[in-house]
């Protein structure tokens, strides 16, 4: 192998996370067995695997450019490979250029729209089939449905049992398993599942235009008006107690207002608001007509307790009563579409340390951190936390909050690259979790109950 490949190859390893080396190696299983993978624990030792099966070579990269197109990586084809989005899905609809089986396609498709609840729920139903030690809390879905191969509980002619287990709680799933096992049937022709497709598209999202190109983008929720919805920021900097004031946060304030309207949302700002005037101006937005939207985003920076965000009075309101406003029957206007909120909460403890961050920044930082509440069973919502339950996160005095800057920094980057609002989330969670501060470390967190992909673009 040439230098030029070797060094391409490190490039793109140093350019992945751990969940995308375990799609990769997942979508790879009918090119590298179970027992060859188990010993692979990070992206150059995977990639190797790959040209040792004459994979990759200097002259041909289709695979890995496959690869990175199924599990969304569309900024690593960009920069690294000179690929696009347009281009590979023109590419992959030439014959026998796909490697990746669609029964490989179809599994990894479920897992990632399968939500946390879902995830726990196959794992319950799956206790008969298999070994507990399988099913444990921090399994993936991607593991589930190996162990699953392994014990012969699904096989690439034989689903039937996944499609038993999602038919309860994912009708939807259980639709594209019937659409899966037609085509593997071989006697139905392509204008058939075409039809097939287009009929599960117009039935999950109403209004879709029909064609192949709508069924290739059943996956996205509409963003079709302008403006797309609401940006609604509540940013609390004054509090009563001097001594809570958050420095930095209009800084924070600005950068949403100018990122979110470049992406088409109606945004506005509100100032110090005390926790019954929080609550209110949520309510208020809640009941709202947003027939004409396709979206609502809402940031609320603030300080916080377990579970709760804090007013300028210092008392709280439950992030869950938030989020419950927005559920299907509370604004129904919202009802199958996305409903996003990001939240930079500090714990407000007059004891909490300044610390100062090494690397590339070099200000002052206040503790900003809220814990990971229970999100409602309530479906199109998404929850970005600046920080894991317990753990404090960082605001500088004169940036702003480390996580909402990277926020907006990672929206500007991706978003032109169609990249959707989890993996966004994902990128901004590595970035983040690799600074340092004085040896300290911040994790965002996201909960999603979102059944489609959210890609924001700018015009």
């Amino acid at each position: 192998m040439s230098t030029y490949i070797n060094k391409l190859l490190f490039d793109i390893s140093e350019s992945l996370a751990t969940d995308d080396l375990a799609a990769l190696k997942f979508l790879s299983l009918e090119y590298i067995p179970f027992k060859k993978q188990e010993a692979i624990r990070e992206p150059k030792a995977f990639f190797q695997a790959l040209q040792e099966k004459g994979l990759i070579s200097d002259s041909d990269q289709a695979f890995l450019k496959e690869l990175l197109y199924r599990i969304n990586r569309i900024d690593i084809l960009v920069s690294h490979l000179g690929s696009s989005l347009e281009e590979m899905e023109r590419e992959l609809q030439i014959p026998g250029r796909v490697k990746v089986s669609p029964y490989r396609q179809l599994l990894y498709e479920i897992a990632e729209d399968l939500t946390p609840d879902d995830v726990n729920s196959v794992k319950f139903l799956l206790q008969k089939q298999l070994p507990k030690s399988k099913l444990q809390e921090d399994a993936s879905m991607l593991m589930v449905f190996m162990e699953m191969e392994r014990n012969h509980v699904i096989t690439e002619d034989d689903v039937t049992v996944l499609k038993d287990i999602l038919k309860g709680f994912r009708a939807d799933l259980k639709k594209k398993i019937g659409i899966y096992e037609l085509k593997t049937k071989g006697n139905v022709s392509g204008e058939q599942i075409r039809s097939q497709m287009c009929t599960f598209v117009n039935q999950a999202e109403q209004g879709a235009v029909g064609g192949t190109r709508a069924c290739l983008f059943a996956e996205a929720y509409k963003m079709e008006n302008n403006p797309h919805g609401y940006c609604v920021i509540l940013n609390n900097y004054i509090f009563k107690n001097p001594i809570l004031n958050r420095e930095g946060t209009i800084k924070d304030g600005e950068r949403v207002k100018e990122v979110f309207n470049r992406l088409q949302f109606e945004t506005v700002e509100y100032m110090d608001l005390e926790a019954n005037q929080l609550y209110a101006k949520v309510e208020e937005y809640s009941k709202k007509d947003h027939s004409n939207m396709d979206c609502f985003v809402c940031f609320i920076l603030s300080h916080g307790e377990k579970d709760k965000i804090k007013g300028t009075d210092e008392e709280c309101i439950n992030i869950k009563d938030i989020l419950l406003c927005f559920s299907g029957s509370n604004c129904p206007s919202l009802a199958g579409k996305p409903k996003l909120f990001f939240i930079q909460a500090c714990q407000g403890s007059e004891s909490h340390p300044h610390v100062m961050l090494e690397e590339d920044w070099s200000v002052f930082l206040e503790t900003d951190a809220v814990p990971l509440p229970s999100i409602p069973d309530r479906a199109d919502i998404l929850l970005g936390l600046s920080t894991v339950e317990d753990f404090e996160s960082y605001r500088s005095r004169e940036t702003g909050s480390v996580y909402i800057q990277c926020l907006c920094e990672k929206l500007e980057q991706l978003c032109p690259l169609r990249r959707d609002i989890v993996a966004i989330l994902t990128e901004v969670n590595k970035k983040v979790a690799s600074r340092v501060l004085n040896g300290w470390k911040q994790m965002p967190k996201i909960s999603s109950t979102l059944r489609k992909q959210v890609i924001l673009q700018f015009p």
